[in-house]
C-alpha cells in the first residue's frame, strides 16, 4: 500500500537559516523556485486526487495549546496561499479545534481562506477538505454524527466534504457508542455528504474492526491518521502501518516535527507558552543528538533542520499534516532541496530510533524500511 513517490525536488531561491525573522513578502509563491519538473500530479485516496504532503490546521483557533490569536489570521491565509501555490490540495481539520468562543474556527478560517483564494481557480477548485468529527458524548446516534457532518459543512460553506473521518474511537470507554458513529460515517458517505471516510487516533485492534465494519456496508476505509514522527515510533504505529499496507487504508502521519520538538525552534531555556513548556522540557534536554544530526545535514545543504526533519519523515512512506507560521511552512517545503542528502540522512533516522550511526543499517531494515523507501514518499 504505498503511494506514488515524489521524485523531483523543490529549493528555495534563497537560504533561510535558524535565526531569520518571519517574514512573507506580499507574493508568496516568490519565495519558491520550483523546477520544470515540478511533480503536479496527485495520488490517489479512494475516489480522491491529493498532494502527497498534506496541510494540517490544529493550531488554528487553539489559544491553549498554540497560542492562536485572532491577529495572526493573515499569516495564516498567505501559508494557505503558500502551500495551494506550490501543489498542496489536501487540508486537515476538525470540528473540534479551536477553543472556547473559537470553537469551530478552524473550519471557519479554512472555508474563508479557499473561498478568499486569488490563484489559478484550477488550484482552488482541486482542494480537498478532510475534517474530523469529534466524539462528544452527546452524539449518541448516528443521525447526530450526520448532524455535525452537515455543521461542518455549514462553517465551511462548501458543498461537500472530501474526507469525514472519525477523530477517536470510543471503543474503551462507551463501545455502544462508538457502533452508532460507525453507522453515522456510512451515513454521511451514503448521503454524498462526504466522498470518503477515514479514522485518527484508532489503535490496530479497533482498525481492523471498523474496516470490516464498513466493509460490510459497501463504504471502503480509505484513511487512518497517527501521530508518527522520529519520536513517537512504537510497535503500535509500525504494527497500524502494516495493516494499512495490507488493507489499502492511507496512512496520515499528523504531529510529523513532535509538536515543534523538531523543528530546532526551542531549547530548553526558550519555551513555547503554554502547556508544551511542561512537556518539552522533560524532553528536549535529551534530543540534542537527534537535533545536531538534522542541523549538521541542513547547513551543508544551506537549509533549516526542519526541512532536513520532514526530509527524514517523508522518506519513511507517510503522508504528514503540518500547522505552522509562514517561517516554517518555507522550510517545510524547502525539505525537497535536500533529496541529495539521502545516504547522511539515513543515519538521523536510526538516531531517531535510538540506534546510534554506527550501526549497520542493514540490521535495521524491518523497522525503518530503509531498504525499501525511496525519496519523497510522502503518504503510504
Amino acid at each position: 500500500m504505498a503511494y506514488l513517490t515524489l521524485k523531483a525536488t523543490a529549493y528555495f531561491s534563497s537560504s533561510i537559516n535558524s535565526s531569520s525573522e518571519t517574514y512573507l513578502p506580499s507574493s508568496p509563491s516568490k519565495l519558491l523556485k520550483l523546477p520544470p519538473f515540478w511533480p503536479w500530479e496527485k495520488v490517489k485516496v479512494g475516489p480522491l486526487s491529493v498532494s502527497p504532503m498534506g496541510f494540517g490546521t490544529w493550531a488554528w483557533g487553539n489559544q491553549l495549546l498554540w497560542g492562536y490569536q485572532e491577529s495572526m489570521d493573515n499569516e495564516l491565509q498567505q501559508s494557505f496561499n503558500l502551500a495551494v501555490d506550490n501543489g498542496i490540495n489536501l487540508f486537515d481539520t476538525a470540528d473540534s479545534y479551536g477553543t472556547g468562543r473559537l470553537n469551530g474556527k478552524s473550519e471557519k478560517l479554512l472555508g474563508k481562506f479557499i473561498r478568499e483564494y486569488q490563484g489559478q481557480k484550477r488550484l482552488q477548485k482541486d482542494i480537498v477538505i478532510a475534517t474530523k468529527f469529534a466524539a462528544y458524548p452527546w452524539r449518541l446516534t448516528p443521525g447526530q454524527f450526520l448532524n455535525a457532518c452537515n455543521a461542518s459543512i455549514d462553517r465551511m460553506q462548501i458543498e461537500q466534504i472530501g474526507i469525514g473521518q472519525l477523530h477517536w474511537s470510543t471503543a474503551n470507554y462507551a463501545p455502544l457508542q462508538e457502533k452508532a458513529l460507525w453507522d453515522g460515517l456510512v451515513a454521511m458517505h451514503d448521503k454524498g455528504l462526504v466522498r470518503a471516510v477515514g479514522v485518527s487516533n484508532y489503535g490496530p485492534k479497533q482498525l481492523v474492526k471498523i474496516y470490516d465494519y464498513l466493509k460490510a456496508r459497501g463504504v471502503p476505509l480509505c484513511t487512518a491518521q497517527v501521530q508518527f514522527s522520529l519520536l513517537s515510533v512504537g510497535e503500535d504505529q509500525l504494527e497500524i502501518k502494516n495493516i494499512c499496507d495490507s488493507l489499502g487504508i492511507r496512512l496520515i502521519a499528523y504531529s510529523p516535527l513532535g509538536l515543534g520538538m523538531l523543528t530546532g525552534k526551542y531549547t530548553p531555556s526558550n519555551l513555547p507558552r503554554g502547556p508544551r513548556a511542561f512537556l518539552f522540557r522533560q524532553i528536549l534536554p535529551g534530543l540534542d543528538p537527534l537535533l545536531s544530526a538534522l542541523e549538521e545535514i541542513a547547513q551543508k545543504r544551506r537549509n533549516h533542520a526542519t526541512s532536513c526533519h520532514k526530509l527524514v519523515h517523508l522518506q519513511r512512506d507517510h503522508s504528514h499534516t503540518w500547522s505552522e507560521d509562514s517561517e516554517t511552512s518555507r522550510r517545510k517545503f524547502g525539505c525537497f532541496g535536500l533529496a541529495p542528502e539521502f545516504p547522511r540522512v539515513a543515519p538521523v533516522r536510526i538516531c531517531g530510533t535510538g540506534v546510534t550511526s554506527k550501526d549497520d543499517p542493514k540490521h535495521f531494515p524491518n523497522k525503518m524500511n530503509l531498504d525499501r523507501t525511496s525519496f519523497g514518499e510522502l503518504l503510504c
